[in-house]
């Protein structure tokens, strides 16, 4: 891999972040930039007494680097004592020191990337810094410091012993706040696929089903950590350990378990089971009429409960944990077969699931989950250009609203609402829309997923990469969400991590191609362009259609000055776009001549794109474009959709 050309120096690197500012723009903007407008006041300030330099702003965080540890400490304890002061500014920070790597685009390294993950695990109006900046410190009775222990950070190898500066002047956090991040949590539980012990191998939907309504049951209990379906359902029919299972999902508990139906009859049994040494903390067998399904669920959702309640912090249920979404049996079990359907992932599957949708709702004009997975299917076909834009997000926007009219308390619906406001570039509404079905499901990974999508659209790259780690925490065996979060590394520069973390979803699926172009992508980002051809056309030769990727071939054929290929690449886009013309290749076009350094035709066929409404022209702040982001047209593009430019 070729390495990044720029200077390599020693530096003490410190990250500094506003705690809670996105949400504090929503309610109040005037104060929320007036509290930044202060912390930045601040900083600059007391950086600049310190001898360091502010290297770059994201938001409502920043990245500074100093030429001495003892100056990047006491600059962040006299931040913090003069933000501790009215107005207060809520901040975190977080420092490392080691070699950097410092060139036109910021600063890159490891060092960069462990100053951030202290910062992500630091509480506001405290400073945290690592074992190499209190080493530096020992021989300094001026600093007083505490130890809080040893921390695995992400995508760093060996753990890491975090320290706090110990001063009456500041915040100073005590072990029991970061206990919970050393290790397995006890309150981490996933629901594996029930087996479906019917003779009707056809009743498969139903066991699906019960699985799923169960750990969306659970997922409504705040204190516990509960693993995604996607991540759950990868060891549907396999035979694992326990233990392994509990290692690969990072979970202490586990709940099994299978479903019987015969007629109007339901017999479930499940276990709960401690992953450390296999003991089974509880198990039972229900035996019920198909009547009394959605008691059931709550009663095993609610045992479940209870007996994680005795070895931990959990609040004891007042409410029922699953509510009774309809009483037409009928219009239920069309609505699971539609969810085992959509669970598939592939158009011909979704549009099966959104037909089934819809006679469930004919049935039962009143289910609100129903008209909430019919708006989530719209939202997929359009993303995925089966329907067109106008279509798919008017279709969604109308179904999530009709749901949440019945059942305001769905996070599904919110999240539909939001994924369809987003992709129409009404960031205030998408925002308003993801807060409330994160409040709803903050154990739900799609939601942190999709709301890393607006953070990227925003330009709040840390705060992408956060939202994307969360919904890999939550969901670790998801082939998107795994991609995505090597997307979301790759746009915020953190290059190397980008390229682990692409390799890591290689090892689930060595023909994902998402996680291939990726890794071309991030190829192309380190220099090595060969490479990067190479894995554009592997994922083309996987796909068994050299059309797929065309225009990621093309741009590195033209970055390598092989600009005959690249036009050959533009002539079969051409030539597909006469025999299929229901897709738009708008930005596929720009891509190509954004490689050919042709930047006035770039920005035409940009500008056609936000008149055409693509809602792909969102990832236009993704760093493959990086190279027009000081164009004043780029500019102009952004005010035109309304995003911020700052």
């Amino acid at each position: 891999m070729t390495i990044r050309n720029g200077i390599r120096m020693l530096a003490a690197v410190m990250f500094t972040d506003m705690v809670g500012y996105t949400s504090l723009m929503q309610e109040n903007e005037e104060r929320a930039k007036l509290l930044r407008d202060r912390y930045r006041k601040v900083l600059e300030e007391k950086v600049f007494e310190h001898l360091g330099k502010v290297v770059h702003y994201f938001g409502d965080g920043a990245l500074t680097i100093f030429g001495s540890v003892i100056e990047s400490v006491q600059c962040a304890k006299d931040i913090q004592t003069e933000l501790l002061k009215e107005p207060k500014v809520n901040l975190r920070i977080g420092i490392h020191a080691g070699e950097i790597v410092y060139d036109d685009d910021g600063v890159y390294g490891d060092t960069v990337n462990v100053a951030s993950r202290i910062e992500s695990l630091s509480k506001g109006g405290c400073v945290l810094f690592s074992s190499k900046i209190n080493d530096e410190l020992k021989n300094h009775s001026e600093f007083k410091t505490k130890s809080l222990g040893l921390f695995e950070l992400k995508n760093v190898k060996y753990p890491i012993e975090i320290f706090a500066l110990n001063s009456d002047d500041i915040v100073v956090p005590s072990k029991i706040d970061f206990e919970y991040r050393s290790n397995i949590r006890n309150d981490s539980i996933a629901v594996l696929p029930f087996v479906n012990m019917s003779k009707d191998p056809d009743n498969e939907f139903f066991s699906d089903g019960i699985t799923e309504e169960i750990l969306n049951a659970l997922s409504k209990v705040e204190e516990l950590k509960i693993t995604s379906r996607t991540s759950s359902f990868a060891f549907k029919g396999k035979n694992f350990d326990i233990r392994d299972i509990g290692k690969q999902l990072g979970v202490r508990n586990l709940l099994e378990g299978s479903v019987r139906k015969v007629g109007n009859r339901v017999r479930i049994t499940a276990q709960l089971i401690d992953t450390l040494d296999g003991y089974h903390k509880w198990s039972d067998t229900f035996d019920r009429d198909i009547n009394d399904i959605f008691q059931l669920q709550d009663e095993i959702a609610s045992t479940i409960v209870n007996t994680l309640k005795k070895s931990l912090k959990i609040s004891s249920q007042q409410k029922p944990l699953v509510k009774i979404p309809t009483t037409n049996l009928e219009a239920y079990q069309l609505f699971l077969k539609a969810n085992f359907f959509w669970n598939k992932w592939t158009p011909a599957d979704v549009r099966r699931s959104l037909e089934l949708l819809k006679k469930s709702v004919r049935l039962d004009q009143n289910f609100a989950q129903a008209y909430s997975a019919l708006a989530a299917c719209y939202v997929y076909l359009g993303a995925i250009g089966q329907f067109s834009n106008s279509t798919a997000y008017e279709e969604a926007t109308k179904y999530a609203e009709k749901s949440l009219s019945m059942d305001e308390s769905l996070p599904e619906s919110h999240l539909s609402l939001a994924m369809a406001n987003l992709f129409n570039w009404k960031w205030d509404e998408a925002y308003k829309s993801f807060q409330r079905a994160l409040e709803l499901s903050p154990n739900n990974a799609d939601a942190h997923h999709y709301y890393a999508y607006y953070m990227m659209a925003i330009d709040n790259k840390r705060k992408a990469v956060i939202e994307a780690e969360k919904a890999h925490e939550l969901d670790p065996l998801s082939l998107p969400i795994n991609t995505f979060l090597g997307d979301m590394y790759l746009n915020a520069g953190m290059i190397s991590d980008a390229i682990e973390q692409y390799k890591r979803t290689l090892e689930i699926d060595s023909t994902f191609r998402a996680a291939i172009n990726g890794l071309g992508w991030a190829n192309y980002h380190s220099g090595n362009f060969s490479e990067s051809l190479r894995l554009f056309k592997k994922s083309q030769e996987i796909a068994g259609d050299d059309f797929k990727s065309v225009a990621n071939t093309g741009f590195i054929y033209a970055k390598m000055g092989e600009t005959e290929k690249a036009f050959e690449c533009i002539k079969k886009i051409e030539t597909k776009e006469q025999s299929s013309s229901e897709i738009n290749y708008t930005l596929d076009y720009a891509l190509l001549y954004l490689g050919l350094g042709d930047y006035d035709k770039v920005f035409q066929y940009l500008n056609k794109a936000f008149e055409d409404k693509l809602g792909a022209l969102i990832f236009i702040r993704s760093r493959s474009w990086k190279e027009i982001h000081d164009d004043n047209r780029f500019k102009e593009l952004l005010n035109k959709m309304k995003l911020p430019i700052d």
